[in-house]
């Protein structure tokens, strides 16, 4: 057993806060422009129409961008002839500048950190606790503590992402806003704060259940083979890509569903379409099926593995670096 797994209790909530909280912004500082560059080629290939949605990326969570009307200057609308990828990143650099490529971060990342600290505390928490019930090492513990983690972040942050998608299309202020969601609570009951819940729960829940059980399995591995005590950044790095993209992969039929589910709700209240009772996540299913095949349920896998294998990686090995960091400079303290 490595030492790091259990040196947690040498760490504080406070200090795995702020670990996750560092890993939450390398992160996001890796894969943001990754996604900055996918939005603006398809933008290219077809141009969004005022309120249709598309779903923006930071490598930690998705959110959902509105747009606004034909003539906006919005990021994901300049021009730009790109014949690809490579062509894109080297075109904005040259043209815009560099800090073009973090187009839209800032207030995604505003979401993404308590997403986050949430997320792997709990994970940390959940996991000591289990072990002392179940034994440290009972194989059940990643997934139990890995689904209940994702469980408890998704639920706190689901609403506050409504709001936000609601403020940055609307542009309205606080007052406003609490007089918006207080009326859509009146006629719509608690419930609707969680709307477009579930089927972020349906792909969320899975994919942290599996991602947790492999990791921490490759972690073991790799630790006997290297014959190393605690998993060093490179153990981390490679045990967190292989594990994210084995659950990216396994999980992606419920990401076309969460990405159609939650675009076509969120079109269909902008552009003030009567609402319709919320499709099923089987209704979605079939209607993909029918219009594109099984193949359909795996429609962008590959750009999704691209930006979900590196930011595990990032995210977790930066993450086991800084409690490492902490681990030893409790160490050190409690020795003078």
């Amino acid at each position: 057993m490595s030492e790091m797994s259990h040196s947690l209790d040498k760490t504080t909530i406070i200090q795995q806060a702020v670990a996750s909280c560092c890993g939450a912004v390398i992160t996001s500082l890796f894969v943001t422009p990754l996604d900055v560059v996918k939005t603006r080629l398809q933008a290219q290939s077809n141009p969004f129409s005022k309120g249709r949605c598309f779903v923006y990326s930071n490598g930690l969570m998705d959110h959902i961008c509105i747009c606004e009307n034909g003539d906006s200057k919005a990021w994901y609308k300049k021009n730009g002839h790109f014949k690809g990828m490579l062509d894109a990143f080297v075109k904005i650099v040259q043209i815009e500048g560099i800090k073009s490529l973090w187009s839209g971060l800032p207030p995604t990342l505003i979401m993404a950190l308590p997403t986050t600290v949430i997320y792997f505390v709990c994970y940390d928490q959940l996991s000591e606790a289990l072990k002392s019930r179940l034994g440290k090492d009972d194989e059940h513990i990643p997934v139990l503590a890995g689904s209940l983690s994702r469980f408890a972040s998704v639920t706190i942050v689901s609403p506050l992402e409504l709001i936000r998608t609601r403020m940055q299309y609307q542009r309205v202020s606080y007052k406003q806003l609490y007089t918006c969601v207080s009326t859509k609570v009146t006629t719509d009951g608690w419930s609707s704060l969680w709307r477009g819940w579930s089927t972020t729960l349906l792909r969320d829940v899975p994919f942290s259940a599996m991602y947790w059980y492999n990791y921490e399995g490759f972690k073991k591995m790799m630790c006997k083979e290297f014959g190393a005590h605690e998993p060093t950044f490179f153990i981390a790095f490679t045990s967190g890509a292989a594990s994210g993209s084995i659950a990216a992969v396994l999980t992606q039929p419920f990401d076309v569903v969460k990405t159609y589910r939650q675009t076509q709700l969120w079109e269909r209240e902008t552009l003030k379409i009567p609402q319709r009772d919320c499709t099923s996540i089987w209704a979605v299913i079939k209607e993909v099926v029918a219009k594109n095949g099984i193949t359909g349920l795996f429609a962008g896998m590959i750009p999704r593995l691209c930006k979900v294998a590196p930011a595990c990686a990032i995210m977790i090995s930066t993450y086991e670096y800084g409690k490492s960091f902490f681990t030893h400079l409790n160490e050190k303290m409690n020795q003078h």
